[in-house]
C-alpha cells in the first residue's frame, strides 16, 4: 500500500480525543502483523485506548523513534465540504480530519515497513504511536517511562508533526492553568457587601495580559521562533447569571508558552501572588471567598543543539541545511525529558492546514516524506 492509500484509511477512523482509539489501532496491528511485525500496546486506565511501541531490526543497537500521535481534533462546528471521516483527493490534496495533523506521518511510516523489514537494519527502528496528544501530550507519557528503561537509550527520535519537513529544534514550554473564582452573592442593588467573583476575575485576567505585553516588550528573545517572545492567553471565561444578580462563582483558563530564558512555572508563580494581594479584598468582605488554581496540561519545551547529532542527521535525511523552531507544542520535548532522547520534529503537511475544516495534506509533501524514510532505512541498514 501506498502512503496516500494507508492515509484514506487511517482518516475513516474516527480518532478524536474523546472517543476510543482502539479500532485504529487494531488495523495498525493487523497491517504490521502482516509484514511479520509485531507490536506491544500500552492501553489506558479504562482500557479504551493504548499506544502502540514496535521494533524492526536488532534490540541491541541504538537506533531511532518514528513518533506520532493517533488522536485527532473535533470536527464539531466546522463548515466541512465532504465528510471529514472520508478522505477526498483532490487536486493532488487528500481532504480529511488528520490529514496533515498527523496521521500523514503515520500513513508514511506505515507504508515503509516493507522496506523496514527486507532491510538488514545494523540499528533499530522503534514505531511509537500515541494518544490523547491533543489534550495535553498525556497518553505519551506512559510511554516514555517504559522507553526510559531500556537497556539500550535509541540514538534519536523524529516526531512527524506537520513541519513541511523542515527540520524543527525546538518549540516552545508550555503551561496551563484554570482559575476558579468563589465569590460572595447578593442584589446587584447591593454590591458593595458582596464579593464580584466575575470583577476579580477580570482583574486577574487583565493582569496575565499585561504581564504578557511586558515579556513580549522586555523579555528574551528567539528570532527562529514565528512568535519569538514569550506569550501569555486567556482563551476561556465564564461567570453570573444575569445583570442583577452579584456573581458568585468565576473561571478561566490561561496558558504561557515560553521560549527559553523564561520559566513557565515563575510565571504563574508570580499570577498566583496577585491572585493572593486580591484575594486579601475579597476575604475583607467575606472569608469564604477566595481564588483557586487548578493544573490543566504542562508540556516541556524541546531545545535541541543545532550541532546535535540528530539534528545533522535529520537534515542529511531531508536534503535540507535550514532548521527552524516552532511555537505550538509536541510530544518532542517530552521524549528529551522523560526518556532522555534527543529529539526534532520533522513531518510532512503544513500546521496552517491543522485543526481546521478541510484539513488537507499535498501528495508531494507525503513523499518527500516517503524519501525521509527511505534515506533512514539505508542510514540504519548495515554494511
Amino acid at each position: 500500500m501506498k502512503s496516500a492509500d494507508i492515509l484514506a484509511q487511517l482518516i475513516s477512523f474516527d480518532t478524536v480525543s474523546a472517543r476510543s482509539n482502539l479500532p485504529m489501532i487494531d488495523w495498525v496491528e493487523g497491517y504490521l502483523a502482516e509484514h511479520g511485525v509485531s507490536a506491544r500496546r500500552i492501553p489506558d486506565e479504562t482500557g479504551e485506548k493504548a499506544s502502540l511501541i514496535a521494533t524492526l531490526g536488532p534490540s541491541d543497537a541504538p537506533g531511532y523513534v518514528l513518533s506520532g500521535h493517533t488522536d485527532v481534533v473535533p470536527v464539531t462546528g466546522q463548515d466541512w465540504s465532504s465528510d471529514p471521516f472520508q478522505a477526498r483527493l483532490e487536486d493532488g490534496c487528500l481532504y480529511g480530519r488528520g490529514a496533515c495533523d498527523m496521521k500523514g506521518y503515520l500513513a508514511c511510516v506505515l507504508a515503509a515497513i516493507p522496506q523496514m523489514a527486507a532491510a538488514n537494519l545494523a540499528r533499530p527502528l522503534h514505531l511509537a504511536f500515541s494518544y490523547d496528544e491533543e489534550v495535553g501530550c498525556t497518553g505519551v507519557r506512559p510511554m516514555l517511562h517504559q522507553m526510559a528503561d531500556w537497556p539500550v537509550q535509541p540514538a534519536g527520535c523524529f516526531v512527524g508533526e506537520p513541519t513541511s519537513m523542515q527540520v524543527v529544534t525546538g518549540h516552545k514550554h508550555k503551561i496551563s492553568k484554570r482559575v476558579v473564582v468563589r465569590g460572595r452573592t447578593g442584589h446587584s442593588s447591593l454590591a458593595p457587601l458582596a464579593v464580584n467573583a466575575a470583577e476579580y476575575a477580570a482583574r486577574l485576567i487583565t493582569y496575565v495580559s499585561d504581564l504578557g505585553r511586558d515579556l513580549a516588550e522586555n523579555g528574551p528573545s528567539d528570532a527562529l521562533y514565528d512568535v519569538g517572545h514569550t506569550t501569555a492567553h486567556v482563551g476561556r471565561m465564564a461567570g453570573g447569571t444575569q445583570l442583577n444578580i452579584v456573581p458568585h462563582h468565576a473561571e478561566f483558563d490561561f496558558e504561557f508558552r515560553a521560549v527559553p530564558g523564561d520559566d513557565p512555572v515563575e510565571l504563574v508563580a508570580r499570577v498566583r501572588a496577585e491572585a493572593d494581594r486580591l484575594q486579601v479584598r475579597m476575604q475583607a468582605v467575606d472569608p469564604e471567598t477566595g481564588i483557586d488554581f487548578y493544573d490543566y496540561s504542562h508540556i516541556a519545551g524541546l531545545d535541541t543543539a543545532p550541532d546535535a547529532a540528530i539534528t545533522g542527521l535529520a537534515k542529511r535525511l531531508a536534503g535540507r541545511n535550514d532548521h527552524a523552531k516552532v511555537a505550538y507544542t509536541t510530544e518532542g520535548g517530552l521524549f528529551t525529558e522523560i526518556a532522555g532522547i534527543p529529539t526534532v520534529v520533522c513531518g510532512p503537511g503544513s500546521i496552517e492546514q491543522a485543526h481546521k475544516a478541510d484539513e488537507f495534506i499535498a501528495l508531494s509533501e507525503l513523499d518527500k516524506c516517503d524519501r525521509f524514510l527511505a534515506n533512514l532505512v539505508d542510514h540504519c541498514r548495515a554494511a
